[in-house]
């Protein structure tokens, strides 16, 4: 590794003060647990690393019945997964955090340094983008709020200026709402998402009033199905309409083949999982 200065600011202004006179050479430190590997293997190299752990707002995790939930960019996955508001109102951006490493990485990795990274097949942002959450940055300039499904642009490209940084995340309360986050990987465990599926739905009695479906690692970027998820409103979720729902998910996405995949492969898994996360985030609504 190479030579660079290392902060660890205790507010947020400090930090943004940091970071802009850091500019281009600046990278905010979350957990580490991508930043550090990419430093090492020289795919990043800044000068200036500001530790986030120590800032109150990116430690937020906050539950209010009417606004949602608040939840810190560099709040650590172990404690999102932990904590019993989350299990209960948000059973599948619990699922998708507890994805992202073994125990030694969940006590570092954060929600906010998954997204981040920027990565089209990571695991936290499409159980986001299933909740509608809204990603809350801050700058020299003030704050602004971008959509989690708008945040990252390209592969490892994300909407932040370098003197920018994402605080947090607000996600609605849910409003007789549940969500399901799942994927498929080749092993058993500590595998990158060959796809990765998150639902949310609505019910009033047996009718869906909203759903949302996020897709991992089936395009450049996480994607919002629109689309499928409008497709259910109005409607009672039977086979049928999950089905119809499943294959505009399937259109939504634009996979590659690799040496993970086919592209014909992971646009079944398309149909597969969405069909399993609308069923399961359905039953947890009822």
């Amino acid at each position: 590794m190479h030579e660079l200065n290392y902060e660890a600011p205790t507010s947020l202004d400090q930090a943004i003060s940091v970071l802009a006179a850091a500019g281009e050479n600046g990278r905010m430190l979350a957990g580490g647990t991508d930043l550090i590997i990419q430093m090492r293997a020289g795919v990043r190299q800044p000068g200036q690393v500001i530790d986030a752990k120590k800032i109150p707002e990116l430690q937020a995790l906050s539950f209010d019945a009417q606004t949602g939930l608040q939840l810190g960019a560099a709040r650590a996955c172990c404690d999102i997964i932990a904590d019993a508001t989350v299990q209960q109102h948000y059973p599948g951006l619990a699922e998708a955090a507890a994805l992202i490493g073994s125990d030694q990485i969940l006590a570092r990795a954060s929600v906010g340094g998954n997204v981040c990274n920027g990565s089209p097949a990571a695991d936290t942002t499409p159980a986001l983008i299933a909740l509608g959450a809204v990603c809350q940055i801050a700058g020299p300039n003030g704050t602004r709020e971008v959509a989690v499904e708008d945040f990252v642009t390209a592969p490892g490209q994300t909407v932040l200026a370098p003197n920018e940084l994402l605080v947090a995340f607000q996600i609605p309360a849910p409003q007789g709402s549940a969500d399901c986050y799942q994927r498929f990987i080749p092993r058993n465990e500590m595998d990158i998402a060959v796809v990765g599926v998150g639902s949310c739905v609505a019910l009033d009695g047996d009718t869906c009033t909203a759903a949302r479906i996020g897709l991992g690692a089936v395009a450049a970027r996480p994607l919002l199905a629109k689309e499928a998820g409008d497709s259910l409103v109005g409607k009672t979720l039977d086979d049928a309409a999950i089905d119809a729902a499943a294959q505009l998910a399937q259109q939504a996405a634009s996979p590659i083949s690799d040496m993970r995949g086919t592209a014909e492969f992971r646009t079944h898994l398309v149909g597969v999982l969405t069909r399993r996360t609308l069923k399961e985030a359905a039953a947890r609504a009822r």
